[in-house]
């Protein structure tokens, strides 16, 4: 098995977790260029609020999408829009990836802006 395969897997567990809880969820992708965000309502039928490094807002502000500190703008940017949605709790779905480095700096920066996770 290769390790997009492993992450798949790790993803698919926490989001049956995450279906039980239903909340609305924070899905977090990451590539080695961009971070994304999404808030999804507690169904999964909708996008309540999204985020990305490759939004034309955010690359005027940041040199390079695929950092800690791109992942934070987007993590206090995804937030916001949130907020205004009307959603403050949310479960996190780090998507299978580790939580260090960008996700974590986005997670970190969404609490700090008002989502509890």
């Amino acid at each position: 098995m290769d390790s997009r395969i492993r992450r798949q897997r790790r993803a698919r567990k926490t989001r049956a977790k995450i279906a039980e809880l239903v909340v609305a969820r924070l899905c977090v992708h990451r590539t080695n260029s961009h971070m994304y965000a999404q808030v999804i309502a507690a169904d999964g039928a909708s996008v309540l609020a999204s985020a990305s490094t490759a939004e034309k807002e955010m690359r005027g502000q940041i040199k390079n999408g695929g950092n800690a500190a791109a992942a934070a703008l987007v993590g206090q940017r995804v937030a916001e829009k949130a907020k205004a949605a009307g959603v403050e709790r949310v479960a996190f779905d780090r998507s299978g990836f580790a939580y260090h480095g960008r996700i974590k700096a986005l997670a970190d920066a969404a609490r700090e802006h008002g989502l509890q996770f």
